[in-house]
């Protein structure tokens, strides 16, 4: 019992942990338009989907980048940098599911897709509150380490009327 009990121990430190501050190059830092939000990204869980994240974070895809549907006890939703209305989506190809058995919790970061599972491309969400219908039908990309209180103020709206934006979002690692 004491070795279950030490185990729950460690993998309760291990989901706590600010894994960005452990990984530079798996951290995401986003200035909105309301402030920093950092986020540790999942590579364990969705490899390809945070290497798309990272690389269009990298092209500067995201600056500008509106959040365009936010939904009070939901989540909010950006990464369109191409349209800016939710219709749009990267010059890459969609990707296919990486689902897992990570749960839509608070603060958990997923890729946003359209009704088929492995048509996730740029956008992306972030949860406000649980969410278990979500729960192995999209992928989880990561987690907000600090800034939940930033999204908290997200303007709402299904589409938001002059919404807040991804002022730059860069990887941890890029920083000077």
């Amino acid at each position: 019992m004491s070795r279950i009990l030490a185990l729950a121990a460690v993998a309760v430190m291990l989901a706590l942990a600010p894994a960005g501050a452990q990984n530079p190059e798996n951290t995401i830092v986003m200035e909105t338009t309301k402030g920093r939000v950092d986020i540790a990204l999942r590579a364990d869980l969705a490899p390809k989907h945070v290497e798309r994240i990272k690389a269009l974070a990298r092209e500067k895809f995201y600056d500008n980048a509106p959040f365009h549907r936010v939904i009070d006890g939901f989540m909010a939703q950006t990464g369109d940098g191409a349209k800016g209305d939710g219709t749009g989506k990267s010059r890459y190809p969609d990707l296919p599911a990486e689902f897992s058995q990570t749960p839509f919790r608070r603060g958990v970061v997923g890729m946003a897709r359209a009704a088929n599972p492995n048509s996730a491309n740029s956008q992306f969400f972030i949860m406000f509150a649980d969410a278990p219908h979500l729960n192995g039908q999209y992928t989880v990309v990561g987690q907000v380490v600090s800034g939940m209180d930033v999204v908290d103020k997200l303007r709402r709206g299904e589409p938001v009327r002059d919404p807040d934006r991804i002022v730059s979002m860069r990887v941890g690692g890029d920083a000077k």
